[in-house]
């Protein structure tokens, strides 16, 4: 009994008092009392996040899927630019309140902010011409003399490249806008990239191109949407995913981008 007392007292000590807890103002209470949930987006990885040339602002499934957020906090969205490269720092720098851009977990994020619930599983697989999918299937078979796999520079797409194509030929393509254009045409056989991407551009190029097992893909990886250290604001997010998830929300903004 005496050690249940001594036990229930340190814990008490540990926890914050209830005055500390409705002093600190959470971001989720600045959110909410600014009106506006600042969204981070780079507008380069459709149909995650692109700017479309022939309407102002950004489209896409996470535009989608901030819109709903936004409604959920009884906030307007404010779209905030930024890039692959500096989003970490953007992160620290405090300049959005959350990353929806088709952000993959990783453990370095991790480190700098939380992350949301997953939303999709995914992984590297390859992308080609309708024509030769059955000849890129495992990772032996493309990796072979002769083979051309076309990579965007800088990411997670070239680096699993080069870590698995050492007989094939690798080609460094700048334009993430034409990339599936190369492959399409015939001056690069395949790329490999996240599974919801070949989805998106097979919808794009019906007949043309074709994802190769996007079910299965060749490694493992999960998106989230990324946040600054806000307990109140991760819990928000959470919530409204996982309802999002079971009441038909989320179903239906996949639908119109990746089906």
């Amino acid at each position: 009994m005496l050690r249940a007392f001594v036990g229930l007292v340190a814990a008490m000590l540990m926890m914050p008092s209830a005055h500390a807890q409705q002093g600190a103002a959470s971001r989720l209470d600045e959110i909410i009392q600014r009106g506006t949930l600042r969204v981070g987006m780079t507008g380069d990885y459709a149909p995650f996040s692109f700017v479309d040339r022939t309407t102002p602002g950004f489209r896409g499934f996470d535009v989608d899927m901030a819109e709903s957020l936004g409604k959920a906090l009884g906030v307007k969205v404010e779209y905030v630019k930024t890039a692959w490269p500096q989003m970490t720092n953007d992160l620290e720098a405090d300049r959005f309140d959350i990353a929806m851009s088709g952000v993959s977990i990783t453990l370095e994020r991790q480190k700098k902010g939380f992350f949301s619930i997953p939303l999709m599983r995914e992984g590297k697989t390859p992308i080609t011409r309708c024509a030769d999918v059955d000849k890129y299937q495992t990772l032996a078979e493309i990796d072979r003399a002769g083979t051309r796999v076309i990579v965007n520079p800088g990411g997670t797409n070239e680096r699993f490249a080069r870590a698995h194509a050492k007989n094939a030929e690798i080609k460094v393509f700048n334009d993430n806008t034409r990339i599936f254009d190369e492959i399409a045409k015939g001056d690069a056989d395949l790329m490999m990239t996240d599974a919801a991407e070949t989805r998106y551009q097979q919808k794009l190029h019906p007949g043309v191109l074709c994802a190769v097992h996007p079910d299965q893909p060749f490694d493992f990886a999960e998106k989230a949407y990324w946040l600054p250290r806000d307990v109140a604001l991760k819990f928000f997010v959470d919530q409204w995913l996982h309802i999002a998830m079971e009441d038909g929300t989320f179903k239906r903004i996949y639908a119109a981008w990746f089906e």
